[in-house]
């Protein structure tokens, strides 16, 4: 077949990114989504350009965006094989911090925004019998005080092992990806021994390039000297 087709939401910068890098180094053609158009732009040129990475303008809350995503995916490329819902954002911890505005923003994206993904690009990949991945975090497996981000990532985590249920017998891999602290603009002052980004994309690698008959389920990783 062509080279396989990886569809990456987020892409314009940190994990996103790096995982667009690691793919297209294995061969992996990409369409990357994000709102920013003009890093995606520069990143898709650099990636190989029309050929091989498209930038392709999307706003994961928005429906119309990732039908869009999706169809653009196919015109171009034909299929999708790994679909990466990987688009989020935090917020300070307390909960009298931040705006409800700001907090509606962030629900919507980390989890309204990830299910948009997974309803946007799941035909395609029972057809391929690929690969659908999502962002989940440290935080979505233990509470955090005051941390209603803590929460969207839990609802991530779910949202990870029911796409996985309802997709046994189809072919189709589901892996839920739940980094640690990660030196990206989600931290406005970088944590101290913070994982790279790179560091998640090989994980993100790893899981995407096993045999079909291994379904790696989660990949959780953390900086060495982080405790909890």
């Amino acid at each position: 077949m062509a080279d396989p087709v990886f569809v990456i939401t987020g892409a314009s910068s940190g994990i996103g990114e790096a995982t667009a890098r690691r793919a297209a180094e294995a061969g992996y053609r990409l369409v990357l989504a994000a709102r920013r158009e003009e890093k995606l732009r520069d990143l898709a040129e650099e990636l190989g350009g029309p050929e091989r990475a498209l930038a392709v303008r999307c706003d994961v809350t928005e429906w119309e965006d990732q039908e869009a995503m999706a169809r653009t995916s196919l015109d171009r490329f034909g299929r999708i094989d790994v679909s990466f819902a990987n688009a989020g954002f935090g917020a300070k911890r307390g909960f009298l911090e931040e705006t409800p505005e700001y907090w509606k923003s962030m629900v919507l994206t980390n989890v309204y925004g990830a299910a948009l993904t997974i309803r946007a690009t799941l035909p395609a990949l029972k057809d391929s019998r690929g690969h659908l991945l999502l962002t989940s975090s440290v935080a979505g497996r233990r509470a955090l005080a005051g941390s209603l981000y803590s929460a969207t990532k839990w609802a991530v985590t779910a949202m990870g092992e029911a796409a996985r249920l309802e997709l046994n017998g189809t072919g189709v891999r589901v892996t839920l990806i739940e980094p640690g602290m990660v030196d990206t603009p989600f931290f406005d002052d970088r944590p101290k021994d913070a994982l790279e980004p790179d560091d998640i994309a090989r994980a993100v690698l790893y899981a995407v390039t096993q045999p079909p008959h291994v379904d790696v389920n989660e990949i959780l990783v953390r900086p060495t000297s982080q405790e909890n």
